[in-house]
């Protein structure tokens, strides 16, 4: 009897023994770095009541669309976009490695609109002069920072070193990470457009910041949610009343009634993955406590939040 008390005492110990250690990090991180449209917010030249209070009292939390991935085992940092936010952007994913390196591992782009790569400008002599840092580019996008100023004068210096991606061939970072872009359509002026998997050693995560309709893909973006974890997408605006004083056929967005619309009959566990991003200064989804907001968490999907951090 003696020996049967003693060995469920031990077996209970054991037990509160286990749920006091903490939870094993995950070796790679995926830390939100921003989550605002291009232009930011507040937003040059607007008058409007979304932006009036914020030129007074800026929010620390509107920081242009980015993701910062972490691999903590092998000390590697990746940034994807450089935003005008970058220099802030890099601090805050410096906080969650412990290292000493100002510059991460390698930059990745989508595409050649303003807040996706203008944030290179403060690696060059003007401010930080950074050395090498490696920035995965598609051939177009890598052209055109080769050809033309001031970009070009960051590949002249070695401020940064142009690695050329192709489409929906993977790169493998670490063996804990690896992406893979894959093109999409968007307005390309200067250069193509690419969403990004990023694949760590138990979850994926697609990232499409920027993409014209839905309809437009080659690719069915319900099938390729069955296919990830999660996934960030372009959320540009919430409906259409939100430009009415712009020309649409400029800016063919999803709106998110549309994109709500689209996966309305996928089942609550795929509506989970969806993370909708990059918002416009106009759009409610900013404002937590809006009645959008509200609306699209109660029809099962989520609004990616700044220095949001997901285990992959």
């Amino acid at each position: 009897m003696r020996y049967l008390l003693a060995l469920t005492a031990l077996l209970m110990l054991s037990c509160e023994t286990k749920a006091q250690q903490p939870e094993t990090q995950s070796p790679v991180s995926l830390i939100v770095l921003g989550t605002v449209q291009d232009g930011g917010s507040p937003h040059i030249g607007c008058k409007r009541e979304c932006c009036a209070e914020l030129f007074k009292n800026p929010d620390p939390e509107r920081k242009v669309v980015s993701l910062g991935i972490v691999d903590h085992e092998n000390q590697k940092t990746y940034l994807f976009e450089a935003t005008p936010d970058m220099s802030n952007q890099l601090k805050a994913l410096k906080s969650h490695t412990g290292l000493d390196a100002e510059t991460p591992s390698g930059i990745f782009l989508t595409h050649a609109h303003i807040g996706h790569y203008t944030g290179l400008m403060y690696l060059g002599r003007e401010a930080l002069g950074a050395h090498h840092v490696p920035v995965y580019a598609m051939p177009k996008m890598k052209a055109f920072l080769e050809n033309n100023g001031p970009w070009s004068q960051l590949v002249a210096l070695g401020n940064i070193d142009l690695i050329e991606m192709s489409d929906k061939r993977s790169v493998e970072l670490t063996p804990h990470l690896t992406v893979t872009p894959f093109t999409v359509p968007h307005r390309d002026e200067f250069s193509e457009t690419v969403g990004f998997k990023i694949i760590g050693p138990t979850k994926s995560v697609l990232f499409i910041p920027d993409i014209d309709k839905w309809r437009k893909w080659e690719e069915s973006i319900t099938k390729e949610i069955r296919k990830v974890d999660l996934a960030f997408l372009d959320a540009s605006f919430f409906d259409g009343e939100e430009i009415n004083n712009r020309d649409i056929a400029e800016i063919p967005h999803p709106f998110v009634i549309e994109s709500m619309e689209l996966f309305a009959s996928l089942p609550t566990s795929e509506k989970e993955k969806i993370h909708f991003i990059h918002f416009n200064h106009t759009n409610p989804l900013l404002d937590k406590s809006s009645t959008a907001s509200q609306s699209v968490r109660d029809s099962g999907y989520k609004v990616a939040q700044f220095h949001q951090k997901v285990s992959l």
